[in-house]
């Protein structure tokens, strides 16, 4: 959505028996209803361009009952961060743990008795969940960074801006202003995927398309991208499920 998009309604929809959170929003710029599922919280979002079409987006979202339950089938059930949580970090599992005399925000460590790397989160536990996610988003822009840079020098071209953001409906996407952008939950991905990505996006600096001469840019950058595809064809959609608290229309 846009920072145009405004919520008009809130409710429900049911599908085949389920009542799934609804919400209708407005944006001026949209020519026409569209609809979609939101991946993390399998909530069903309706965008109109006249703020007077509130039923009729509700109707256009019935119209469309079979495309989105065949759509919810792809949301993972949502995992909030708390303590004892269990997280991906770069592909390996991590456990979460609250210290609450922990001075630093986040801490991750792996040596000692740890089964598995933990990750220690100092300060009032209320504070728990916005300290993994900032601890995480800085992580995922470390990483992706380094990956656009090294994939951009390889091929002379360069960036205009390097962004990471929340975004559930693409891993990444490069404007024509040479702008790249992505989803900072690809830090749950293993390396070699976040990787992909970041070389997907660069490729795009010297192909704005996905012709042939495109894939054998991205083949060149990185060798083994198909299987990193596959991977997110099959594993991304469960990426979207972490840190998220199940939408309430309370």
């Amino acid at each position: 959505m846009t920072k145009t998009s405004r919520a008009l309604h809130m409710d429900t929809l049911s599908l085949r028996g389920e009542q799934v959170p609804l919400v209708v929003r407005h944006n001026p710029r949209a020519r026409r209803f569209i609809v979609r599922v939101d991946m993390t919280t399998g909530a069903v979002h309706v965008t109109t361009p006249n703020k007077r079409n509130v039923k009729a987006a509700i109707s256009f979202a019935h119209s469309h009952a079979d495309w989105l339950i065949e759509q919810r089938q792809h949301v993972a059930l949502a995992e909030p961060f708390c303590d004892g949580a269990r997280i991906p970090v770069r592909g390996t599992p991590h456990l979460i743990r609250h210290v609450e005399s922990q001075r630093c925000a986040v801490r991750r460590v792996s040596q000692g008795d740890c089964d598995v790397p933990e990750l220690h989160v100092g300060g009032d536990i209320t504070f728990l969940p916005r300290r993994v996610t900032d601890w995480l988003k800085q992580q995922a822009k470390a990483d992706l960074n380094q990956s656009v840079l090294t994939h951009a020098a390889a091929l002379n071209v360069r960036p205009s801006r390097i962004t990471v953001r929340d975004q559930s409906s693409r891993w990444g996407s490069c404007s024509s202003t040479r702008a790249l952008s992505f989803s900072w939950r690809l830090i749950f991905a293993p390396t070699d995927v976040l990787d992909y990505v970041a070389a997907h996006e660069v490729a795009h600096l010297v192909h704005m398309n996905h012709g042939a001469q495109f894939w054998r840019t991205v083949e060149k950058l990185v060798p083994t991208y198909p299987q990193a595809m596959r991977w997110l064809e099959t594993e991304g959609p469960a990426l979207h499920k972490y840190g998220v608290v199940p939408l309430s229309l309370d």
